[in-house]
């Protein structure tokens, strides 16, 4: 069973951002691999409240931690995922954003109808998408250009976008 120190992408605590997961062992000396969600992981080097705390980075997706001495070791942490308190990320520019910021902010068109909740941020490589969830359950997606504002409270979509 996972604990706090080693949550996986369900036990994510409250104010913590998920930078990777770990996919797996990497060769017998306790290094893992990793699936990254950061532009540089390598920019910290203490993961889940200072469970884990980074050595070496290798290609930017092979990880060994201090804590991980062998290759069952290093199993043991498959599906945990990396994480940093928010405030150790860096402080963004006017318009830019973390898409964790995004997650579970009210959706509003901008004739002020209510849609739902931003339930994900994807990138399928042409440009970020946001998913929301209505209340019915249903969910549509619509770019991020098609997003004119937001703020902590609210995200603003254009009403052309908007699927019923």
């Amino acid at each position: 069973m996972a604990t706090t120190a080693r949550p996986t992408a369900n036990e994510v605590p409250a104010g913590a951002i998920v930078l990777a997961a770990v996919t797996g062992a990497h060769g017998v000396a306790g290094e893992v691999r990793l699936k990254v969600f950061a532009d540089d992981l390598a920019a910290h080097r203490s993961f889940n409240d200072g469970a884990l705390n980074l050595v070496k980075l290798r290609d930017g997706t092979i990880a060994r931690f201090a804590e991980v001495a062998d290759r069952t070791a290093a199993e043991a942490l498959r599906g945990t995922v990396l994480t940093v308190p928010r405030d150790a990320l860096p402080p963004l520019g006017e318009g830019e954003y973390y898409h964790a910021d995004l997650l579970g902010l009210a959706a509003v068109s901008t004739t002020g109808e209510d849609l739902g909740v931003v339930a994900a941020v994807e990138n399928f490589g042409a440009g970020d998408v946001v998913e929301v969830r209505r209340a019915s359950g249903k969910t549509f997606m619509v770019p991020i250009a098609a997003v004119p504002e937001w703020n902590a409270e609210r995200l603003v979509i254009e009403a052309d976008f908007v699927e019923g």
